[in-house]
């Protein structure tokens, strides 16, 4: 007996503004791991993520905010790392909240969207 595996359609919220990509789930992420861990490479690297990878989605991040929502210390005698700003934590709290609304079981648009789709004939392997 074969069984058949049907994807899961999932919404997913981001924040782009010109070309940019201000915050979406794999940022949201990021952010949330660095406040976990204080570090961005750990933060990366858990995200298997690289670290230039990581960099570069932060300074994007902190390019479109008034102020940056991930600070940096460097090292010396004690260990260099990273933390949100309130602002970032601000940042990811609001954007969390709009996720959740965006779920099914909170919202009879998704619900509505969901129902509209056709379903298809799953692969078998």
């Amino acid at each position: 007996m074969t069984r058949t595996h049907h994807p899961k359609p999932t919404f997913q919220l981001r924040l782009a503004l010109h070309h940019d990509v201000v915050i979406g789930p794999g940022k949201a992420d990021l952010l949330e791991k660095i406040d976990q861990t204080g570090s961005i490479s750990a933060a990366g690297r858990s995200l298997k993520m690289s670290y230039k990878k990581a960099w570069q989605l932060v300074e994007t991040i902190n390019s479109h905010f008034p102020s940056p929502l991930v600070t940096t210390s460097s090292g010396g005698n004690e260990r260099g790392g990273a933390q949100l700003t309130e602002l970032g934590k601000q940042v990811i709290t609001h954007y969390r909240a709009l996720e959740s609304q965006l779920t099914p079981e909170h919202s009879n648009d998704a619900q509505a969207l969901l129902s509209l789709l056709s379903p298809r004939p799953a692969l078998e392997p």
